[in-house]
């Protein structure tokens, strides 16, 4: 069965689709968030689509955004992007569902695989991080604060230079 690529459209930092394709793929595997008519993508999850070939973003004035060109932009949008697409691309390649954490004060939350949104909670609170960033001891006390609050799991992505991600995960214990 030959599925149509999503059509979706790249407006200032916003990637949205109206699509049948777009629907049916937010029911089956939770990509994107639905907002009326249209499933609007992080840019993380858009890149990720584009690559598997299972998406194609046009610019405002309808013309395609090759791969390459979206990646420039998305660094353009976001100095950090390149850390965080690494990251967000290891783990839904090993079946987890990624979402973004704004509203959390963190970058992603991260679900257990299996588990639904909307019936479950994400587990963990996610930040990533490159090898080469310093983070300091307050830095990983925001970050461990943000996490207790929203009462998930802190896990802590170290994307290196050469592709790889190494993950560190901190849980409160009670003595």
């Amino acid at each position: 069965m030959v599925t149509e690529k999503i059509a979706a459209n790249l407006i200032g930092d916003r990637i949205f689709s109206n699509s049948k394709e777009a629907q049916n793929l937010f029911a089956s595997q939770r990509f994107g968030e639905q907002i009326g008519e249209k499933i609007f993508y992080s840019m993380s999850e858009a890149l990720f689509l584009v690559e598997q070939g299972k998406m194609q973003i046009n610019d405002f004035k309808n013309k395609k955004i090759s791969q390459k060109d979206l990646m420039t932009k998305l660094q353009r949008i976001d100095k950090k992007f390149k850390t965080k697409y690494m990251v967000f691309k290891d783990l839904r390649e090993k079946g987890y569902i990624v979402k973004t954490a704004l509203k959390f004060g963190a970058e992603f939350r991260v679900y257990e695989k299996g588990k639904s949104i909307g019936k479950d909670h994400a587990k963990w609170i996610l930040f990533p991080v490159s090898e080469t960033e310093q983070l300091t001891w307050h830095d990983f006390s925001a970050k461990n604060r943000v996490a207790h609050s929203t009462k998930k799991n802190l896990l802590i992505a170290i994307a290196d230079d050469e592709g790889d991600v190494s993950y560190y995960e901190v849980k409160w214990i009670r003595p």
